[in-house]
């Protein structure tokens, strides 16, 4: 099938085994969504009880508002995080609001380029030599292809990578990219490059050669370019 023709990627799937184990031991199944948007994953038709967006990144996707918000499932949960939202006051002024809502707008187009480049990005860099792995769902070698090809309409913007030769070439890379924008945040319509041990700093678990792209609207020729003349 083709997957740009998918309407609904959901239908038939039922409970994924991860929420059927979670609610065999009577716990709630809360699934972080971000990466995904509402647009590539839908997780409470997968049986997750509670859904998390970072509302500051896809949803938004201008790079120009902070949010969160929290969708449940159950009425009775629903009614508690109302009740500490009431209490604690963490309500989105009218102006964030505003510039989320515009974000939402646009998020379908969004996501499909969003996607659609990290695919191209992803391809470049399985081929160079330069490159000792790709972390990318969109990729039939990556471990969660297979699940991600049932539950998301799009593989989204997010991937990673490895440089051969280790630290002080993946900051060398780094260096040298000029149209991806070293920074840690994603979702916007600008490309992110993100030496992940330098931002997590003395404790971080990464790789010290691993970069994470957030990739943005810009043409995809462009992108390449950036990152085989930054690996050259």
């Amino acid at each position: 099938m083709d997957r740009n023709t998918i309407e609904s990627p959901h239908e038939g799937l039922g409970h994924q085994p991860i929420a059927d184990i979670a609610h065999q031991a009577g716990a709630e199944l809360v699934v972080d969504n971000t990466f995904a948007s509402p647009l590539l994953q839908r997780p409470l038709l997968l049986g997750a009880d509670v859904v998390l967006h970072s509302t500051t990144k896809y949803c938004g996707g201008h790079s120009d508002v902070q949010g969160g918000c929290l969708v449940a499932k159950n009425r009775e949960l629903l009614d508690k995080l109302f009740h500490v939202r009431d209490i604690l006051g963490a309500v989105a002024s009218p102006f964030n609001s505003w510039l989320i809502l515009r974000g939402l707008r646009s998020l379908p187009c969004r996501m499909e380029r969003h996607s659609a480049n990290a695919a191209a990005v992803a391809a470049a860099l399985v081929a160079s030599p330069a490159v000792e792995a790709v972390y990318y769902p969109g990729l039939p070698s990556h471990d969660g292809y297979e699940i991600a090809r049932r539950q998301m309409k799009h593989f989204g913007g997010m991937l990673s990578f490895l440089v051969r030769g280790g630290r002080e070439e993946a900051l060398r890379v780094a260096s040298r990219v000029k149209l991806f924008v070293n920074a840690t945040s994603l979702g916007g319509v600008e490309s992110l490059i993100e030496h992940r041990a330098s931002s997590e700093g003395k404790t971080s678990n990464a790789p010290q050669n691993l970069h994470r792209l957030s990739v943005g609207l810009e043409h995809p020729d462009d992108l390449v370019e950036d990152l085989m003349q930054a690996l050259g």
